[in-house]
């Protein structure tokens, strides 16, 4: 793996980091790094500025109940949209200030350090996760690396820690196991390439069920998606109150809407009325081409006449 594809994956990670500045080793959970990060460092939080903070699904419902926000305000207030690791799917990233600085960071440090993002967790160590192109169940080759700047003077301090202490310490093992789903979705997203584009209405479902669970809620509560789907009784219990529930559900949701997976069943009347709805358009568009060939034939014998006539005339 080379450095710009390091630098690639950790943009999933919310690092836009020089490709120099990664370590070009990489590193199992049992491999040892040496960092502290504390106030006591001179560079302390020089590294919450000018980054690119993609926030996943996660992040997003612990920070807006941090605040105490309702998602729009959150993704109004905080967030800018992007695209997510180079593909046309939607997401957010925090807003900088116009210092270039983290919202939530003052010189004393993270105001919201207990929920902070999964990418500053990470910090200093990236994950690739190769699963791109490969075959469902297929187990997909992961390992991590190291950020180490210039200016962070974390990596001089004494503590050293193992991949899976750190990923311990960072809480970030339950983290990665909520966002998993996501993550699936983006990397099968990936193994289409670029031959293959989501529709509009694609990519806003797509935003919506994975940054505003409010509006996520409500879709499934109050419109025409239970009369589509069969959802069990127990889950809809769950996710009228409970935002992880909800969340998982989502991945579901849009792992059947966009890539057509068995995750969830639709009503048998639905099916019926899109069989004939393919039906019809099948028809139409039989009968369309039908028209089509009959005018072009028209015109090829009257071109023909035409070119009769006028070497008759001749």
């Amino acid at each position: 793996m080379t450095a710009q594809d390091s630098a690639r994956k950790s943009e999933f990670a919310g690092q836009d980091k020089n490709p120099s500045h990664i370590l070009p080793h990489k590193l199992t959970m049992d491999s040892k790094i040496r960092f502290h990060c504390h106030p006591g460092v001179s560079c302390f939080t020089e590294c919450c500025g000018h980054i690119n903070i993609i926030l996943t699904p996660f992040d997003i419902i612990g920070l807006r109940k941090r605040i105490g926000i309702d998602s729009d305000e959150f993704l109004l207030r905080y967030t800018k949209p992007v695209y997510i690791q180079k593909t046309d799917m939607p997401g957010v990233q925090i807003h900088l200030t116009k210092e270039g600085r983290c919202p939530f960071v003052t010189e004393e440090g993270c105001l919201i350090y207990s929920d902070r993002p999964s990418a500053c967790r990470y910090y200093p160590v990236g994950m690739a996760d190769f699963h791109e192109g490969t075959q469902e169940e297929q187990d997909t080759e992961k390992f991590f690396f190291l950020v180490k700047e210039d200016y962070c003077k974390g990596h001089e301090e004494d503590k050293v820690w193992t991949i899976r202490e750190w990923l311990a310490d960072q809480e970030l093992e339950k983290r990665d196991e909520l966002n998993k789903g996501w993550m699936e979705l983006v990397m099968r997203r990936k193994s289409f390439g670029y031959q293959a584009t989501l529709s509009e209405q694609a990519q806003k479902m797509f935003f919506m069920a994975t940054t505003n669970m409010e509006q996520f809620r409500d879709f499934i509560f109050n419109s025409s998606f239970l009369h589509t789907y069969v959802v069990a009784e127990e889950t809809l219990e769950k996710i009228k109150e409970d935002d992880i529930a909800l969340l998982q559900f989502s991945y579901l949701y849009l792992a059947s809407s966009l890539f057509g997976t068995n995750d969830l069943k639709i009503r048998e009347q639905k099916v019926k009325e899109r069989t004939r709805e393919m039906a019809a358009k099948r028809g139409n568009a039989e009968e369309n081409a039908k028209k089509v060939y009959d005018e072009l034939q028209r015109d090829k014998e009257m071109m023909q006449k035409r070119l009769a006539e006028k070497n008759k005339a001749v």
